[in-house]
This record gives C-alpha cells, sequence and structure tokens, in this order.
C-alpha cells in the first residue's frame, strides 16, 4: 500500500474544523490555536468573508495561466502596496516564502550581475537550492554544496557586515525578526547600517518578511521599525491565510523584461482572492493595531510569571528561551492544556498565534503557562 514518506515527527491529532483561534479533532476536541501552522493563519480560521469570498471564486475560475490578464492579480497589488505603505513597488507572485526567496535573488543577480550573497547565522530563508544556500541549519541542507556563493555574518554585528559586504556582493538576505532561528530581532542601527552598506557597494538588500511580516510584528514589515527601505520584500505564509501563496515587492529600481521570472501557478485567481480577503479583513478590522496590543498583553504576561532565560520578539511574534528543553513543556500545553504552541530549536517556545487573537485566549495561555513553567 502506498504510504506518506515520512518526514514529519506527527502527533496524533486530526483537526476537521476550526473557527477564529480555536480547531476540534475528530473526538470533538478543542484546542486554543497559538501557533497557526508557522505563522500561516493570519486572520483566524474560516473567517466569513474569507470563505465567502474563496466559495464565490469557485463558483467562477479557479485556475488559468499568466498567459492571460487577470484584474485580481492588479487588484492585489495595489491593495498591497497601499496597505504595505508601498504603492511604487511591484509585485511578482509564487506559490511560497521558498519560491519567494529563490527569485529574490534570482532578481537581485540579473540586475547587478554578481553571484556573492551575504546571509547571517541562524537565518532560515526556505527549502530550494539558492533558498537553503543561504539558510544557516546544517539540518536542512543538501549534499551538494549549493552554498559555495554564500557567505554567513553574525546576526546583529554591524562591524562584521560593514567588512563582510563588498562591491562583489550580490544580495544581502536577512530575517527582520527570526523564526525558525529563534525569534531574535535585528537592531535598528543593524538595519540602517545594512541600508548604508548596500547603498555604498550596489549591493540589493532583501528583507526576508515570509514570516515576520503581512502585520505579524506590528507593522505590516518589520524592518519598517527602522526606518529604512528594502529593494525586494519576500512574502508568504499569512499572505493566503492558509491557501498557499507568496510574492516579491519589487522596488522601483528594478526593471521588468518579458521572461525575467516565470511561474505556473503563482498568482492563480483562487490565490489572489485569498490573498485579496486577508488585506481587506486586516484592513477592516485593524489587525495590525491589535497584534500590537495583543503581542504587549502577552510579554507583559509572561513577564509577570517569569521563569524564563529570555524573552524575545514583537508583536505577535514571541519566543520564550528557557534553560532547560522545552519539550516535556509544550507537550503539557498540548495534551493537558490543549494549546498549540511552536518550538525554536531545543529550549525555546514560539507563539504566533493569529493577529484576530483576544484577551480571552491570551488569558488561557498565560494561566496554562504559569501553571508549567517549570515542567522541564
Amino acid at each position: 500500500m502506498a504510504d506518506l514518506f515520512n518526514v514529519y515527527p506527527l502527533y496524533d491529532i486530526e483537526p476537521v474544523r476550526a473557527s477564529g483561534s480555536y480547531l476540534w479533532d475528530a473526538n470533538g476536541t478543542r484546542y486554543l490555536d497559538l501557533y497557526g501552522g508557522h505563522a500561516v493563519i493570519s486572520v483566524g480560521h474560516t473567517h466569513p468573508h474569507y470563505v465567502n469570498a474563496l466559495t464565490e471564486q469557485l463558483h467562477k475560475i479557479s485556475f488559468y495561466s499568466n498567459s492571460v490578464k487577470i484584474p485580481l492579480q492588479q487588484e492585489l497589488a495595489e491593495k498591497l502596496g497601499n496597505l504595505s505603505g508601498h504603492p511604487d513597488y511591484h509585485l511578482f507572485l509564487c506559490n511560497s516564502g521558498a519560491e519567494a526567496n529563490e527569485n529574490a535573488l534570482k532578481l537581485a543577480s540579473f540586475h547587478t550581475g554578481r553571484t556573492q550573497v551575504v546571509a547571517f547565522t541562524k537565518s532560515f530563508h526556505g527549502r530550494t537550492a539558492g533558498a537553503v544556500a543561504a539558510t544557516d541549519n546544517p539540518a536542512i541542507i543538501a549534499p551538494i554544496n549549493y552554498n559555495q556563493h554564500v557567505t554567513f555574518l553574525p546576526f546583529n554585528d554591524i562591524d562584521a557586515a560593514i567588512a563582510g559586504i563588498t562591491e562583489e556582493t550580490c544580495a544581502v538576505i536577512i530575517e527582520g525578526i527570526q523564526g525558525v532561528g529563534g525569534i531574535h530581532v535585528a537592531t535598528d542601527d543593524f538595519w540602517q547600517a545594512l541600508r548604508q552598506r548596500c547603498n555604498e557597494t550596489g549591493a540589493i538588500l532583501i528583507a526576508d518578511a515570509v514570516q515576520c511580516g503581512y502585520g505579524r510584528s506590528g507593522k505590516f514589515f518589520s524592518h519598517q521599525f527602522s526606518g529604512i527601505e528594502a529593494d525586494i520584500i519576500s512574502m508568504a505564509k499569512g499572505m493566503g491565510n492558509g491557501f498557499p501563496i507568496g510574492g516579491i515587492l519589487i522596488s522601483p529600481k528594478f526593471h521588468a523584461t518579458y521572461g525575467l521570472l516565470g511561474t505556473t501557478f503563482g498568482g492563480n485567481h483562487l490565490a489572489c482572492t485569498a490573498a485579496i480577503a486577508v488585506l481587506d479583513i486586516m484592513r477592516n478590522e485593524g489587525l495590525i493595531e491589535n497584534a500590537v496590543r495583543m503581542g504587549d498583553y502577552l510579554m507583559d504576561g509572561i513577564r509577570q510569571i517569569g521563569g524564563y532565560k529570555d524573552l524575545r520578539g514583537r508583536g505577535l511574534m514571541i519566543g520564550i528561551e528557557y534553560d532547560f528543553p522545552v519539550d516535556a513543556l509544550r507537550k503539557s500545553l498540548l495534551f493537558e492544556h490543549k494549546q498549540f504552541t511552536g518550538v525554536a530549536g531545543k529550549n525555546t517556545i514560539r507563539l504566533l498565534p493569529s493577529l484576530a487573537i483576544g484577551v480571552a485566549e491570551c488569558d488561557m495561555f498565560l494561566k496554562a503557562l504559569s501553571l508549567n513553567k517549570n515542567n522541564a
């Protein structure tokens, strides 16, 4: 009998229904979702506007290729540009964060004629060949030397960045808040130094906002806290609230030509409909502002509980690092308190809830954490 290729450790939980910040398994047990499938669920599960928009589009047309005019793509580009504060940037659509970063690196290389890339320690940019090459995680690097053109520099080290970014550098790619790497936040000074050094050398600055973008940090993109503009911004995860879609926002300095980039499924009708619905909900319900309020509320509550080694993050992208492995703590939260959380490494609990989460849900987590903080 054919079976799945067993690459994921799976909990014996079968979600069959979801709403808002909750989901239910096949036995009818309710769980609080504080992880959203790696920051994918941005506006909550099965939001009525989202469901209605996709249902209506299914009765029209679900997919055709980029060889024809698709007005939904232009609508998405305009709404995304306006809400993100980049109305003059152009949008290229694809299917995932790895594809977005792959296309960002490709576009940077076409533009500069260079091949050398600078990335940073503990970074994770996806699982395609180019994205893997810029990922500082030996566990997911294929046994082929894809990373021969990538230099890794220490995260938040300005002196190393100034020395490591040269006139041979094609692109600098950085997560404003590292996700898999442990919720480390790039400082304002670091972002500003990268921007200045890229200006001096002609390197392209790529902001990987796949996980930390789309309002999660309390601004649409986390690097906007630092008062700089990136040349290319990669997106995915929360962009479609569970429907596969990714993209890059491209500054006006780049010139498009036919065939420069390409995709089969990117920008299809259903994906664009999902992404437009997400933006409409975010704007109409003030979810970026809610991310600030609920993020502050959670951080304040975690500080009062204490018992951790370090608390990092912004908005609703939070990492709680302990001085012990958190596997037992995470399992207790899941199986005793029915709460989904994530991890980063062995010692850090990772919280990536819906941007629509409320005080009641935050209190549920804080109560469970206070009962289990020493669950080593």
